[in-house]
């Protein structure tokens, strides 16, 4: 089959239920649906507060329809006080409902170049419980106050009602807070949205310096960007983080650490995000050698970051090898449960944080929504809606279902990339090994960002060597990206 004519949506759909999930939403989806639709605004939330008048913005991918949080900020005694409002998906989404076993079976949104698989049918994650412009939605708000250090104080959460005045994409709002560019037309045309960002963007710098100082990682990340117009690949290039997705980052941890610590106060069990320390901490140390630094011979995250700063400083142009091939060697976050009343938590290594729990994106994340109701009954004083053992039992399939979702990520994106590069093939590439162990040795090259195997010539390459390698094949039935080195 030529690369051309290869059916990348069909074989979207093929690796999602080779993976084992269920790409098709269950009978009662629709009539639920409806039910939902019906119930919108029948009642008034009255223990919600009405802060719509709020000059709320979001930013998000140029592409993004879930919508699920927006911010906004103001100047106040001691700091910059900072709302996130999150898109109330447990009020439309009840417990135990066709929608939600679906939800709990799929635990994601799973995203392939080609296709969206929404965790909820996209009537609600695109449109009733996404955070939309100009549309009234229930919300939870995380609120707090940072200061000039950066430090995180005067918390709380509670319901209200919001609306979206803004919805922005971090590839135009980035460029204008970096001043390479003048803001977009929404921007430019309201000083007082330009001031509300900016002072946004104060404090996801105060924000992140506070973290650095405290360990947390800063890593130089580049994604594959592929373009797909009817289902065929017409480019494939790069996108990196910017100051507009930074921004969110950091106020989306500042979230998720609130929330963990209220949940923990409140002595409610819950779900956590944790990194535990790099179980190859050791190849971590011998890599950092090459380049005349010791790390401790245990794990140390402030050591670390200290030389990734460094490096990043000296050598900009090579930096995002080496944190690709930390990155790498740090190895995946995971859930796991956190029982109501523990005093210790494990943390989360790569983030210098020993509270978090994701709740950010319950339009896109079963263990978001699980948080949400947990929090809903904190706030109203309510028994929890999941047993110890319910939570733990989430928290592993979420698990295992994000592992089998990163396998189908992988495997679109290298498909592709095995379509786009189909005219490349005898070309160098340079790249970082990403993988070496009994299924392979893996090489992730940067121009384009993509991933492949190394079948001639591996031996002896372990994760965090840089390379050149050759292109050999590229398959997209079978997602084969092949090199040759040496």
């Amino acid at each position: 089959m030529s690369t051309t004519t290869f059916d990348l949506v069909a074989s979207a759909s093929a690796e999602m239920i080779r993976e084992g999930f269920h790409p098709d939403f269950p009978d009662g989806t629709e009539a639920q649906v409806e039910e939902i639709r019906a119930s919108l605004g029948a009642a008034t939330d009255k223990g919600a507060q009405d802060l719509r008048s709020l000059l709320w913005s979001s930013i998000d991918n140029d592409t993004s329809r879930d919508l699920d949080q927006i911010e906004v900020a103001e100047r106040v005694d001691g700091g910059i006080r900072v709302r996130v409002a999150i898109a109330d998906v447990s009020a439309s989404v009840l417990k135990n409902t066709v929608i939600d076993g679906h939800a709990a079976d799929q635990t994601q949104t799973v995203y392939t170049a080609v296709r969206n698989f929404s965790m909820l049918p996209t009537e609600l994650s695109t449109d009733m419980t996404s955070l939309n412009e100009q549309g009234d939605r229930a919300a939870h708000v995380v609120e707090f106050v940072v200061d000039a250090q950066g430090a995180v104080g005067r918390t709380s959460i509670y319901r209200a009602v919001v609306r979206n005045k803004a919805q922005l994409a971090y590839s135009r709002v980035g460029p204008w807070l970096e001043e390479k560019n003048g803001p977009d037309a929404k921007v430019a045309a309201s000083a007082a949205l330009q001031a509300q960002l900016k002072l946004q963007d104060e404090a996801a710098v105060s924000l992140r310096a506070q973290r650095v100082r405290q360990g947390a990682l800063e890593f130089s990340r580049a994604e594959a960007d592929p373009v797909v117009v009817d289902g065929k690949v017409q480019s494939i290039g790069t996108v990196f983080h910017n100051r507009a997705s930074d921004l969110i980052e950091e106020l989306m941890i500042a979230s998720n650490e609130t929330m963990a610590k209220m949940l923990r106060a409140g002595k409610r069990s819950c779900i956590r995000r944790v990194v535990r320390s790099p179980e190859r901490w050791a190849r971590i140390v011998e890599l950092v050698g090459r380049y005349g630094t010791t790390l401790p011979a245990q794990p140390d995250s402030r050591a670390l970051n200290a030389f990734l700063q460094k490096q990043q400083a000296a050598d900009a142009v090579h930096y995002p090898d080496m944190s690709l091939a930390i990155i790498k060697l740090m190895g995946p976050g995971e859930y796991v449960l956190a029982k109501g009343g523990e005093q210790e938590a494990q943390g989360h290594f790569g983030l210098a944080t020993q509270d978090y729990a994701h709740s950010t994106a319950p339009n896109r994340r079963f263990a978001d929504l699980v948080t949400q109701r947990v929090v809903k009954a904190m706030l109203a004083d309510e028994a929890p809606p999941y047993s110890d053992e319910e939570l733990a039992a989430i928290a592993a399939h979420c698990n295992e279902r994000e592992s089998a979702a990163r396998k189908v990520e992988r495997a679109m994106l290298k498909r592709v990339a095995a379509v786009a590069l189909a005219g490349s093939v005898g070309k160098t590439f340079h790249g970082v090994i990403t993988g070496a162990n009994d299924k392979g040795t893996f090489v992730r090259v940067f121009d384009p960002p993509v991933e492949g195997k190394i079948v001639k010539g591996a031996n002896g390459l372990d994760v965090g060597d840089t390379v050149d390698v050759r292109l050999l094949h590229t398959d997209p039935q079978h997602a084969f990206i092949d090199f040759a080195h040496g």
